[in-house]
């Protein structure tokens, strides 16, 4: 018995009178006719959590600042492409804990308090062997290369 009245997904509205009519109903606008790819006139896919911009640049793109105003902090996960600034006025510990590879942040010291940059479980890597910002105003950034393989760059001391 044939299903009277139901659409079928497979049929990618084919099976209406107005099919163009229909993707205006639904606010589809022209997404459901685009190929899905990283060329400009397609629609992007997401896989296993990943975009694929093929090469091409997010504009407008503006990172999340996550000020922090204590002696101490550990990151998390959810630091991750944020820029952490640091504002105390005496020493601040950062603490660099084990986290996924690929993941990056980066440090801006905004207070008079040195900031100091700890392993836990992890190593940091840096050219000079520098585990500090070099001073108020300095930044720095990290990347993880492994979940405990850390390299450290910028204004650091």
């Amino acid at each position: 018995m044939a299903n009277v009245g139901n659409l079928r997904a497979a049929n990618n509205l084919s099976d209406l009178a107005d099919a163009s009519s229909a993707r205006g109903n639904l606010s589809l606008g022209d997404a459901a006719t685009k190929t899905v790819g990283t060329a400009d006139t397609n629609v992007i896919g997401v896989s296993s959590g990943a975009v694929d911009l093929g090469g091409n640049s997010i504009l407008g793109f503006s990172a999340s600042l996550n000020p922090k105003s204590g002696a101490a902090y550990t990151i998390v996960a959810g630091d991750e492409g944020k820029i952490i600034t640091l504002n105390h006025g005496s020493a601040i510990t950062v603490t660099l804990p084990v986290l996924t590879a690929g993941f990056t942040c980066s440090f801006i010291q905004t207070g008079a308090g040195e900031v100091t940059f700890s392993a836990s479980s992890t190593t940091i890597n840096n050219r000079q062997n520098h585990t500090k910002i070099a001073g108020q105003k300095g930044m720095a950034s990290i990347v993880y290369t492994d979940t405990n393989v850390i390299y450290l760059a910028g204004d650091t001391a």
